[in-house]
């Protein structure tokens, strides 16, 4: 379905926004009219600015019981014909895994918030970290594909949240925006335009609600609830009609494939990255989300400096971009990975580069500077 072009709900123009501001407004712009939510630091400003935003326009909106309970509603809201998002940290984010499994074997298309904190536990809540990258890719149990994004600026809190809901209607599953608390508190000049692209969900067809049939990876309409569809919907393994086939060893393995399929061939689409001086380098630096901005600040020092460092930037951090990985890794022979964790992206890096490379890292709720990347270039 093409995509159509929409009002955004906000005065064109410049804003000064904080993160978890511009994320909740980009949700209102995509066109989310159900948030179901529980306060948590330091997510909780976006389901402030939801309240209020969505009084404003009539959508609905409901603080839940807990986490688990905020994860199978937008599941179900999504279901009835809503698009649908929730807003969470770290704590909130193990919590809503099973009901992420659920939604992701139902090709349930919604948005997951985590706006990550020190961890584990309940580390520091209100410190910054991005301990949370392997837990977007694997926290749910068994074999399956999941689209997680990296914005590293209040301009991209909106634009990444837009796309977020894009992709979710676009490829029929969930979405996870990896912000971290320095992005979402941090507060920045934002350019909101009049109009934005925004991909409608295809609700009519003539194929089969659920994937698993030929061609494997084809993503199905997605009829709702009360429109006169008979719709058979469960987390068990079930075939492109919906019935229930947990014996059935053909038809796992094809909704298996499928469901990894749809987003693995497609990530021409999905993944995006910004490249610095890849051209001409003897060094890379790989980065995503706010430890990107030291990344790209220690790389401008260093060419001044007269070192050749090239950088790449992940807007898209699941799925990967192995074959960029490769590409790059081939040109140089350092490459330094800055992350707010204990080197969860550079175990990636090393295996789809084949090459060692030196880890930046802070797990202490403190942001990496561009000095602590000087110091390895």
């Amino acid at each position: 379905m093409p995509l159509e072009y929409v009002n955004v709900h906000l005065t064109p123009g410049r804003h000064f926004l904080q993160g978890d501001e511009a994320c909740a407004e980009g949700a209102v712009a995509a066109g989310c009219r159900f948030f179901a939510g529980y306060p948590i630091t330091p997510a909780s400003e976006i389901m402030e600015v939801i309240v209020k935003r969505f009084d404003e326009l009539n959508r609905a909106f409901i603080q839940m019981e807990d986490e688990i309970g905020s994860m199978g509603a937008i599941v179900g809201a999504s279901w009835a014909g809503a698009k649908s998002m929730t807003a969470t940290s770290g704590p909130g984010m193990s919590l809503k895994m099973e009901n992420l499994g659920y939604a992701i074997i139902t090709e349930t298309p919604c948005v997951v918030v985590d706006v990550q904190r020190v961890g584990p536990s309940t580390g520091q809540a209100t410190r910054t970290a991005q301990g949370d990258l392997m837990q977007a890719r694997w926290g749910t149990h068994g074999d399956h594909a999941i689209i997680a994004l990296s914005p590293w600026s209040v301009q991209e809190a909106f634009s990444e949240t837009v796309r977020a809901f894009n992709l979710a209607e676009k490829y029929r599953t969930p979405v996870i925006i990896l912000m971290e608390e320095a992005t979402g508190h941090l507060r920045e000049i934002v350019e909101i335009p009049e109009k934005i692209a925004v991909f409608q969900r295809e609700t009519e067809g003539d194929l089969p609600p659920f994937g698993g049939f030929d061609p494997l990876g084809t993503v199905p309409p997605m009829p709702s609830f009360g429109t006169g569809h008979r719709l058979l919907v469960t987390g068990s393994t079930h075939n492109p009609e919906g019935f229930r086939k947990t014996q059935d060893k053909t038809v796992q393995t094809r909704l298996l494939r499928h469901l990894n399929l749809k987003i693995e061939q497609n990530t021409a689409d999905i993944c995006e990255y910004d490249e610095y001086f890849t051209d001409d380098m003897d060094a890379l630096i790989v980065s995503f989300g706010f430890a990107a901005r030291a990344g790209l600040k220690a790389m401008k020092q260093a060419r001044v400096q007269g070192k050749k460092v090239g950088m790449l930037r992940l807007k898209t951090v699941w799925p990967m971009p192995v074959e960029k990985f490769r590409e790059l890794g081939t040109k140089v022979e350092k490459i330094v990975v800055p992350e707010m964790n204990c080197g969860q992206l550079r175990g990636e890096v090393e295996r789809y580069t084949r090459k060692e490379a030196i880890g930046v890292n802070r797990a202490d709720g403190e942001v990496i500077e561009p000095e602590h990347i000087l110091e390895v270039l």
